[in-house]
């Protein structure tokens, strides 16, 4: 039986990683996807000597770990069942690699119980562990255990993303998230929108006139819709340095 963790680059995946291998042995496994900051490979490195150990980089190189080969050969982006993406470049690689009787972990906070219900929900054969659920970390939590590690946060969470996700996030709908991309990075931004011209869809949705979830592609964003911060306040609260503990 092995226990597997999924390490996103994410702060949350960080320490939920580092707290599982606290535990036991871990095999440390991530999906590369080269649409993410490039000062992700700088955190990465970091956490291995966090951890003591390397990390597995895994990367699917039939869309050349490219979130922009997934939608041009699959035409499509997201929907209901989520981002295309995301299936090809994370879920496929992960159902590639795991094993019958792995015990996974996963970074959700508990301010994601939801998202982590709806993932048991749509997959009820994974043995999942969600230990920073179990001891009540959120994501300003696991943002200070890494800052209190000595590990310089990843870029996109000093640049005042919640996430660190890609450069230009297709599961982000919100007019605000997309006129920030704009600002810090206008390549990827007129990317996502020759994307969205070329197949015809349409990201964002926003309340317009009283009329809630009107889509707009990202050249008919409103003017009046200021760029989002989502900057999280880093502080450590007593199940922080509960946490701590059991990896000191």
């Amino acid at each position: 039986m092995r226990t597997v963790s999924w390490y996103s680059n994410g702060v949350a995946s960080a320490v939920a990683t580092k707290l599982a291998i606290a535990e036991g042995p871990v095999t440390v496994v991530n999906c590369e996807v080269i649409e993410e900051h490039p000062d992700n490979q700088r955190f990465l490195k970091d956490c291995e000597e966090w951890f003591g150990q390397e990390i597995i980089v895994l990367g699917n190189d039939k869309y050349k770990r490219s979130i922009y080969e997934v939608f041009e050969k699959t035409r499509w982006l997201a929907g209901h069942g989520g981002a295309r993406c995301t299936l090809e470049l994370k879920k496929r690689l992960r159902q590639d690699f795991e094993l019958p009787n792995d015990r996974q972990v996963f970074g959700y906070t508990v301010e994601e119980q939801g998202r982590y219900d709806r993932f048991i929900d749509a997959n009820n054969d994974v043995d999942a562990w969600p230990i920073l659920i179990e001891k009540g970390l959120t994501k300003s939590d696991c943002l200070a255990m890494v800052e209190n590690a000595g590990i310089e946060l990843p870029t996109m969470y000093k640049l005042g993303y919640k996430n660190n996700n890609c450069r230009g996030c297709v599961k982000a709908q919100s007019p605000a998230y997309w006129k920030k991309i704009q600002i810090d990075f206008p390549e990827y931004f007129d990317k996502m929108l020759a994307q969205e011209k070329r197949l015809n869809v349409k990201i964002c949705k926003a309340t317009i006139n009283g009329v809630p979830d009107v889509r707009m592609q990202l050249d008919d964003l409103p003017e009046w819709i200021e760029p989002m911060d989502d900057t999280v306040d880093i502080q450590c609260g007593i199940f922080c340095h509960m946490a701590e503990q059991d990896y000191s």
